[in-house]
């Protein structure tokens, strides 16, 4: 597979091309969902597929095929080519320079073979395993939209006409269980929990996902509504994953250079509380945004994005850089072909020194989130309001499930806000945050 998005290079040069770049991506996956311990889906695929962008001078054309016969990779070297002459020039286009490009060594433990060694039996009796545990924690767990077991491996290779030429594999396992809950009067919630890992070895015991999903399911029951007031708000990581993953658009390179970020023009300045620092690293073996290289064939590193509360650094790929005058980080993100976005690797918030149980009891009252609900978040300006449920916190202590409120503020208030971290930074994917309290929000309610 290497010798051949090498050769589609190669090609793509004898044709006229001043520069270009292949890539290559294969990968399973098996998918199943149960439900009340019955096989609803069952899935199995296997994907190949090639992808070509080249550059005739400053002009750009690309093209990809999930044909890779002879004929079929000639074929798409030919489109692409062709594309790039009616294309108009852009003076920022083109690929790393050659200083940049590299990869890491050694074993990042992005792969392992013992999932292809886990049968279809075995993933079905995983999730009826889950599925069947949430009912069996409670008797007011009656129902369920399901538990679902899903794995893959893939690879993926890159070349350019530069000389870079690089692959690595991946595998990647998940469960999941989302049981539903009823009350007396007939009012049902549901709520899920779930693990991931590398490797079927390292997931979460079934038993386990499914009493957690059931725990956070029950506690959602008898909800209601609170008075509109100010107040501080508590966000479960998942939330507070949700509330960085709102950062990282903001910190793009895209977002920067059309002026598109409330943190354009920031560099260097204190953009958060000194107790916040967000991080990019691509390089921590085994988690999920980890990579030897990105998809220009640049080393993936580690990237300081905000310290202590001072923005350090955007995340950028090569086209992203040269437009604002700076160096890529390393970000490049696409699919088979076309330009390179900007992508991250584990994208992390580090935590503090308390205990989730600790934080949420240092909160005299307030909002402990674990839902947020509506697209009401705005990374131009970083106006933010959402609507939002979770539990009532009262002298420390949760008092009672609450729906059906919004919570509003801006980014940067938002940002300046944390005043509390905990220490349960966990990566369940290649975003993580712990549990983090902002000191006050407006609760729009009853």
């Amino acid at each position: 597979m290497l010798d051949l998005v090498q050769d589609a290079v190669r090609q793509a040069q004898a044709l006229g091309a001043t520069d270009a770049e292949c890539t290559l991506a294969e990968g399973n996956e098996f998918s199943v969902s149960i439900r009340k311990q019955e096989v609803e889906n069952l899935k199995e695929s296997g994907s190949r597929g090639l992808g070509l962008r080249v550059l005739i001078h400053q002009r750009t054309g690309s093209a990809y095929t999930s044909d890779l016969s002879r004929d079929g990779v000639a074929r798409m070297v030919r489109a692409a080519i062709d594309n790039a002459s009616v294309t108009t020039d852009d003076p920022f286009a083109g690929l790393p320079d050659p200083a940049d490009l590299g990869q890491l060594s050694g074993d990042l433990g992005l792969y392992s073979d013992s999932i292809d060694s886990l049968s279809t039996p075995e993933k079905i009796d995983r999730a009826r395993r889950a599925e069947q545990a949430a009912f069996d924690f409670d008797p007011r767990i009656t129902n369920s939209e399901g538990a679902g077991f899903d794995s893959g491996t893939g690879a993926r290779y890159f070349a350019n006409s530069r000389g870079f030429a690089g692959f690595y594999r991946t595998s990647s396992c998940s469960l999941t269980c989302v049981p539903v809950a009823q009350q007396e009067d007939g009012s049902m919630e549901r709520d899920w929990w779930y693990s991931s890992a590398r490797t079927p070895e390292k997931l979460e015991a079934p038993e386990s996902i499914g009493r957690i999903a059931a725990e956070r399911t029950l506690r959602r029951l008898g909800a209601r509504k609170i008075p509109t007031q100010k107040a501080a708000i508590v966000l479960d990581p998942r939330m507070a994953r949700s509330l960085i993953s709102h950062i990282f658009e903001a910190i793009s390179g895209d977002s920067i250079y059309r002026q598109a970020s409330f943190l354009a023009g920031k560099l260097g300045q204190q953009v958060a509380g000194k107790n916040i620092t967000i991080t990019d690293d691509g390089t921590i073996p085994g988690l999920w945004g980890t990579s030897p290289f990105d998809d220009e064939g640049v080393p993936s590193r580690r990237t300081v994005v905000i310290q202590d509360g001072v923005l350090q650094s955007y995340l950028l790929n090569t086209y992203t850089a040269r437009k604002l005058g700076l160096k890529t980080t390393g970000n490049a993100s696409r699919g088979l072909s076309g330009a390179a976005s900007v992508g991250h690797g584990n994208f992390f918030l580090s935590p503090g020194d308390i205990s989730p149980d600790q934080l949420i009891r240092s909160t005299k009252s307030g909002l402990y989130v674990t839902e947020m609900l509506g697209f009401g978040v705005n990374t131009v300006n970083g106006d933010f309001s959402q609507g939002a449920s979770g539990l009532w916190i009262e002298n420390g202590e949760l008092a009672y499930p609450v729906r059906e409120v919004t919570i509003a503020s801006s980014l940067p208030e938002m940002l300046n806000s944390i005043d509390a971290l905990a220490n349960d930074l966990e990566f369940r994917s290649s975003m993580a945050a712990p549990t983090l309290r902002i000191a006050e929000m407006m609760i729009s309610g009853s």
